[in-house]
């Protein structure tokens, strides 16, 4: 039996922390956040069942860091990692050998190189490689729901400077119309544009003003490492499919309210081969659940579940870069195992495909690239 363990963390801290104990739902965030600063790591639940085409078979624990992303970012960086460090050796006396970082564990501080060597016995992997490889194809799979070719398409890829965006680009430039690299910093997107030109890819441009980057974008996707929506209903073109990668998410819950015209996935929704359950430690015969349907993960968890199943206990995705390479081999990896992505998730739920079918014909009714009335009035009352 290959072992292997995850971290998870809260990311909407009422909700998260309310699953465990309901009054948390009625606290203020601030109170909260300083409870759980104080509060150990814990194992939230196993996780079990887990059996590769090849008949390998692998268990794990999902191990809960106790801090928010808006904690990790605003915390002495010491703080975080002597907390990551906790889970980690929490994770090695369980029997772990590879432990995957979830959420904004695998964004903060150097992507897990300074936790693979204060924890030097146990392989660490930050999951992006597949978390890549799933995007891509869900962008590739969500706009032939939606009638095109991503060869006529043009791709927006915010957040391209950083490691996940910059490889997405990468790919997708080789077979978009057109690709708009969006982020903060200029001098960063133009070293991305510059590594896309040196791959042959010379209809890239580059943007630091989201709307501007957005306006004519059929095809996002978005991975940057803000605590905060960076993408609004108003800046989105009709027939937009927009795959957030991102967690917390990138997509304002108003695109969901205000915009039927548009398609927003999640990234990396991946139906796990096996029958996986969840079991928690502290509630026999109950099980965690993390917000998705039974049996699928986030691609994250799914990359450190199939180097377990490898026996490939090495630092697999570390730091800020994702090679095309490494996107390939989890591709090739999870065709041997039986991971494939699950259908598509938006806002926390399932979206079926007569929504897609919905969302198609409500884009159809608008021109492409005029804004639309339900846009304009969401606008107007923010």
């Amino acid at each position: 039996m290959e072992r292997f363990a995850f971290l998870i963390h809260p990311i909407d801290v009422r909700r998260d922390v309310g699953r465990k104990y309901p009054i948390a739902r009625y606290l203020p965030v601030w109170l909260l956040e300083w409870y759980i600063k104080h509060r150990s790591p814990i194992v939230v639940s196993e996780i079990k069942g887990i059996r590769s085409l090849t008949g390998v078979e692998a268990e794990g624990w999902f191990i809960g860091c106790p801090l928010t992303p808006r904690q990790m970012v605003t915390l002495p960086i010491e703080h975080v990692w002597d907390k990551l460090e906790e889970c980690a050796r929490i994770a090695e006396g369980l029997g772990a050998r590879i432990l995957g970082l979830g959420a904004f564990t695998s964004v903060v501080g150097d992507g897990g190189v300074t936790l693979s060597r204060r924890v030097p016995d146990l392989a660490i992997t930050t999951g992006n490689s597949y978390t890549v490889a799933t995007a891509i194809e869900g962008v590739r799979r969500a706009n032939t729901l939606m009638g095109r070719d991503l060869r006529g398409c043009t791709v927006a890829v915010v957040g391209a400077s950083g490691s996940i965006g910059a490889t997405c680009a990468l790919v997708l430039g080789r077979e978009a119309k057109s690709i708009h690299l969006i982020g903060r910093s200029a001098d960063k997107l133009q070293a991305t544009a510059d590594r896309l030109a040196a791959a042959g890819i010379s209809s890239a441009s580059i943007t630091t003003d989201v709307a501007e980057g957005l306006r004519d974008a059929d095809a996002v996707v978005t991975v940057t490492s803000s605590v905060d929506a960076v993408i609004l209903p108003e800046q989105l073109k009709p027939g937009a499919v927009v795959c957030d990668v991102a967690r917390p998410r990138d997509v304002s819950v108003r695109v969901a309210r205000e915009r039927n015209d548009v398609l927003v996935i999640e990234g990396g929704v991946v139906k796990v081969p096996g029958e996986m359950t969840t079991p928690r430690p502290d509630k026999p015969g109950a099980q965690f659940s993390f917000g998705f349907p039974p049996g699928t993960a986030y691609a994250c968890m799914s990359e450190t579940m199939m180097l377990a199943l490898e026996r490939r206990y090495e630092c697999f995705t570390l730091g800020k870069e994702v090679s095309v390479e490494q996107v390939e081999q989890t591709d090739a990896m999870a065709a041997r195992h039986g991971f494939e992505l699950a259908g598509f998730r938006s806002f926390e739920r399932a979206v079926t495909p007569e929504e897609i079918e919905r969302v198609r014909r409500n884009a159809a009714a608008h021109p492409a690239g005029r804004a639309d009335s339900t846009a304009a009035r969401g606008e107007a009352g923010a």
